[in-house]
């Protein structure tokens, strides 16, 4: 089984029931499940995606936005959901979060990004692009461009959705 990124839009209340089941379990047991509709399997995309905004130009603050989108921050004390033997993402770092506050900014900042308009900027070749891409792009099916555009649209969705909705965001790899 690979390990991939994983984002969670959750209620803040659903993060307060988790953390009062890891309290009061004899064996730290949150009860993370968020249901499957809230769950987004970004694959081995985050950093894909993060180099072809590098390449293409992409300015700090709507980088350091994809940034945050992916690796979360680690403002919220998600502790809980990182203990021995019910640790939600046992095969990377620990999990982080954004708050509802955070999600609303992030969300605003990737609508406005022209991912295909970077992805242009690669060269037409796809072997080429994904050489330059790096990070195992060149083992993508089909080239990588389908692949990162069908991603950074689902991230973004994923994201004004919670917006959407002021859902925190807790991401893992799993």
């Amino acid at each position: 089984m690979a390990v991939t990124q994983q984002l969670a839009r959750i209620p803040a209340e659903y993060l307060a029931s988790c953390r009062q089941s890891a309290v009061e379990s004899p064996d730290g047991d949150p009860h993370w499940d968020p249901p499957a509709a809230s769950i987004l399997d970004l694959d081995w995309a985050p950093a894909l995606l993060r180099r072809v905004c590098e390449l293409g130009g992409l300015d700090d603050g709507h980088l350091h936005a994809l940034r945050q989108s992916t690796e979360g921050d680690t403002g919220i004390d998600l502790g809980f959901l990182n203990m021995h033997p019910h640790a939600i993402g046992p095969f990377g770092p620990a999990p982080t979060a954004l708050s509802a506050t955070q999600v609303a900014r992030v969300s605003e900042l990737l609508w406005q990004i022209d991912f295909p308009a970077l992805l242009a900027t690669l060269p037409a070749d796809e072997t080429e692009a994904a050489s330059l891409i790096g990070d195992g792009a060149e083992r993508i099916v089909g080239g990588p461009r389908k692949y990162l555009l069908g991603h950074f649209n689902a991230l973004r969705e994923f994201y004004r959705e919670a917006s959407q909705r002021h859902l925190l965001l807790v991401l893992w790899w799993d």
